[in-house]
């Protein structure tokens, strides 16, 4: 089994950054800014990645650091699935990105279908709550939780938006190229069981 060295750069960082953060003694700081470096150059190191790239997304946040959040929005037309297609890497993934600050989770649900799917929702109930790591997706640089919400159809035709290239409704035996930073089979897999039971009960790693 391979080192996690990705993993455990950003847990250095991590540490590094609440030390700087709430860190007094100059000694201990300029220990953690230490351990900071060593992050940044071991995420170098295993990614291939300009260490100028690095710093800026990778170290330059103050703070706590906490997992960043990505919301997906799931909504269903008869037993279809609203999918939609990145414009970034062409392949398909669920409507939805980063949790916006100022809006709440289901807030950023309707806004991101809007946007990306052109279609009104009205998101209903919380079914996942996953650790990316945990679920076939590529390595990222960010330690990302994913909240996927389940939406009310409130019917209209879709359109894609600005970021996305197509969208449409997708059988649950229909073959789309995922973007796997976005959605893995596993994770669409596990929507389909909640509109065979709507009843199932929310996951949570």
């Amino acid at each position: 089994m391979a080192f996690d060295w990705l993993n455990i750069a950003k847990r250095l960082q991590s540490i590094a950054q609440a030390g700087i953060e709430f860190g007094h003694d100059k000694f201990d700081l300029e220990r953690y800014q230490m351990i900071r470096d060593l992050s940044v150059e071991i995420m170098q190191h295993h990614t291939d990645t300009p260490i100028e790239k690095i710093i800026e997304l990778f170290a330059s946040e103050k703070g706590y650091q906490t997992p960043k959040v990505d919301v997906r929005g799931v909504v269903f037309r008869e037993g279809k699935i609203l999918m939609i297609q990145e414009g970034s890497d062409q392949k398909w993934a669920l409507p939805g990105g980063w949790a916006d600050v100022g809006y709440t989770p289901l807030e950023v649900t309707k806004k991101e279908v809007w946007e990306e799917a052109g279609i009104e929702v009205e998101p209903k109930r919380l079914l996942a709550v996953f650790d990316k790591m945990k679920h076939g997706h590529p390595p990222d640089k960010y330690h990302i939780y994913k909240l996927f919400i389940l939406c009310e159809d409130k019917g209209g035709e879709i359109k894609p938006g600005m970021e996305t290239m197509n969208a449409k409704w997708v059988s649950r035996n229909e073959t789309m190229p995922l973007s796997t930073p976005r959605l893995t089979k596993e994770e669409l897999d596990i929507m389909f069981e909640f509109l065979d039971n709507p009843e199932k009960v929310v996951l949570c790693d």
